[in-house]
């Protein structure tokens, strides 16, 4: 049985900007609840195997229609497990507007937003860890992430999966 008070037929939306820990939030939440599934984002861009148009600083508008056909799918799809009867732990990078859009698209209730903004040392050091040369990338989305952030009912610092279990655990009771 699950620790975390998240039953079956809800979404859970994980996001925040690329190294946040997104990825590791969600597929261990996901483990920990009795009938779950992983709802990754980033799929629908690995999908397209040809056209693919990628998300860059300053991207066109085929990019951006391609990143809200990924949003799109994203929740029609955790909307779809919710309705069987699973939580859907959805994961993704959704900022400013997008974030609105996204969570007007899914119908299913209860709807958890989850936005994990880890300090922007641990996210450095992540980057590190993966690949240098998105250091700068994912420092320009922390500031891009923070000025377009739309309301946010839980919004965590933390950088380890364990403080975020029991940062939800307090907030879900």
């Amino acid at each position: 049985m699950s620790e975390l008070p998240i039953h079956p037929g809800s979404v859970v939306l994980i996001t925040g900007i690329m190294g946040a820990g997104k990825s590791t939030v969600a597929q261990a939440l996901a483990e920990r609840l009795p009938r779950a599934v992983h709802v990754r984002g980033d799929a629908f861009r690995r999908m397209i195997v040809s056209g693919r148009a990628e998300m860059v600083p300053r991207a066109d508008a085929e990019a951006l229609a391609q990143l809200r056909l990924r949003y799109r799918l994203g929740a029609t799809v955790a909307d779809g497990y919710a309705a069987a009867g699973f939580t859907a732990v959805y994961q993704d990078i959704i900022l400013g507007e997008d974030l609105t859009a996204v969570t007007d698209a899914i119908h299913a209730r209860p709807l958890y937003l989850v936005v994990l903004a880890p300090r922007p040392e641990v996210v450095r050091r992540c980057a590190r860890e993966r690949n240098a040369d998105v250091v700068h990338r994912r420092a320009q989305g922390d500031r891009l992430w923070r000025r377009r952030r739309t309301s946010i009912r839980l919004m965590t610092r933390l950088s380890r999966s364990g403080e975020c279990f029991r940062l939800l655990r307090r907030q879900f009771q």
